[in-house]
């Protein structure tokens, strides 16, 4: 009894045991439970908690224009922005540096739509979607918002003009007279900004915000021509260093604008233009007009002939026959006279023939004869202007490159362009290497006419020349008359016809430095 007793007592005592050791390991497993469980919900709540800082700010890796605002708040990253396209555009213009502010020309964000864009990526989402996204370290990557922003083209545009090209664009500097030469000093070329592309590099530039520099483009200006006042000037410079103290008149005329030089010009004083001059045989180009008036193409071969003789080698003989067979008979000369009246050059005529005693067959009075100012005591039988024979090698020059001018007006009919091209073939094989050709490059064409007679007293007084140039610069008229009173020694008006001649050319063929 005693002995069941005490095993009694021992199992109880081992139950006891037993289950106090089971209840302090559960207690154990109790408080390691509870202890995840408490870490697992403060990490949560640490998670949740940086997660709604990061959704209440833009996401990670967020661009708007090409610059980061990942992580900043609404206004952070509009600070940002403004800060990187405040930036100054910077500008190369040749040598100069320019900064340029981008409010100066009109250039503003539109930050308000970019920013709104780029929150909107972040509300898209749900709120939890999104946190589960962030605890498994799935952050999406949001698009790039692209640039919005104002360009006031019209205000760079006006910056360009009023501030840059103004300022830092290369005027070209014109040709010049030298003084005691027939020849210009050559102008500069410029250089003119080419603000149309100007205006597509500045506008790339102020939207990006690191590539903010630009080097700007240019146009080459070529120098300025001189004008026909400088070539003037030139001319009458020509005359007072060669010492000529006769008279002059030129008469030029350009074949492209039509601008005009005509002047007269004594011992270093302008006298009006138009003045009657003795023709001599410049007058056989009126002559050669009047016969191509009345002949039929091809020209029979004797009319050919002295027309050639008359023109080519300066024969009287040859121009008196054709008046005398072509037109009409003892008063050809003034048939010829009434054609320049009819094509209005009235201060132009032929009153007789060019055989020696051959009779005056009218005293005609022109406003150019009639002139009390000035006279050069011109020849009764034939006389001209330096401007009429200028027009005159006009219309046949408009006549044969463009089927038009005066000939063609008046005389639809009778002159064709063939014909007026063959006038110009005519003169151009008038090669005779003195005055107007003694001042023109060697091969330079030209179709002229010359003259001059000695008088009765038995010397020379009037040298003239009259033709065409065609030259690579231009092709123009020119028309000079030499007068002296006294003689006019044919070497003296040769070298200044020459010099004249050689300046005009230059005039049209500058050098461009």
């Amino acid at each position: 009894m005693i002995k069941n007793n005490f095993f009694a007592q021992n199992l109880v005592k081992f139950f006891d045991r037993s289950l106090t050791v089971q209840n302090r390991g559960l207690t154990i497993i109790r408080i390691i439970s509870i202890f995840f469980i408490i870490v697992t919900v403060v990490l949560f709540f640490i998670q949740l908690v940086t997660y709604s800082r990061i959704r209440a700010s833009l996401p990670p890796g967020s661009r708007i224009a090409g610059v980061p605002v990942g992580n900043l708040d609404r206004q952070e990253a509009a600070d940002r922005l403004v800060k990187a396209y405040s930036i100054p555009v910077e500008i190369h213009y040749g040598d100069a540096v320019i900064q340029i502010k981008p409010s100066v020309i009109g250039f503003e964000l539109d930050l308000q739509t970019m920013l709104t864009a780029a929150d909107q990526q972040r509300i898209n989402q749900s709120f939890w979607v999104g946190f589960w996204e962030f605890l498994w370290n799935r952050i999406p990557q949001p698009d790039e918002v692209p640039l919005r922003a104002e360009i006031s083209e019209e205000r760079l545009r006006l910056f360009l003009e009023q501030e840059i090209a103004v300022r830092y664009d290369r005027p070209s500097t014109a040709a010049i007279p030298v003084p005691g030469s027939t020849s210009f000093a050559a102008g500069e070329s410029g250089t003119k900004l080419d603000i149309d592309r100007a205006v597509i590099l500045i506008k790339d530039a102020l939207q990006s915000p690191t590539d903010r520099f630009v080097n700007l483009t240019f146009e080459n200006v070529d120098p300025i021509r001189p004008s026909m006042q400088n070539l003037q000037i030139l001319l009458q410079q020509v005359i007072d260093v060669s010492g000529f103290d006769g008279l002059t008149e030129i008469y030029l005329l350009d074949l492209q604008n039509r601008q005009e030089v005509s002047f007269a010009y004594q011992n270093g004083q302008t006298v009006q233009p138009g003045i009657a001059f003795t023709a001599a045989s410049t007058m056989k180009i009126p002559i050669m007009v009047s016969v191509f008036k009345r002949t039929d193409e091809p020209a029979p071969v004797e009319v050919s002939n002295q027309i050639s003789l008359m023109i080519e080698r300066s024969e009287n003989d040859p121009a008196d026959r054709l008046m005398e067979n072509v037109l009409e008979g003892n008063l050809g000369p003034l048939t010829v006279t009434d054609d320049l009246k009819e094509m209005g050059l009235e201060n132009t005529f032929l009153a007789g023939y060019f055989y020696p005693g051959a009779p005056l067959l009218r005293r005609f009075e022109t406003p150019a004869n009639l002139r009390t100012d000035v006279s050069t005591d011109p020849d009764f039988y034939n006389q001209t202007t330096a401007v009429d024979m200028g027009i005159l090698l006009d219309d046949i020059y408009q006549c044969a490159s463009k089927d038009g001018g005066t000939l063609r007006a008046i005389y639809p009919d009778e002159v064709t362009q063939t014909e007026c091209q063959t006038m110009l073939d005519y003169l151009a094989k008038n090669r005779i290497g003195v005055l107007i050709q003694a001042g023109l490059p060697e091969g330079t064409q030209i179709a002229h006419k010359h003259g001059w007679i000695t008088e009765v007293d038995g010397v020379i007084h009037t040298i003239s020349d009259a033709g065409i140039v065609y030259s690579p610069g231009g092709n123009y008229v020119l028309v000079v008359f030499l007068y002296h009173p006294v003689q006019l020694v044919f070497d003296t008006a040769n070298l200044l016809t020459a010099q004249l001649s050689s300046a005009v050319y230059n005039f049209y063929n500058l050098t461009i430095n």
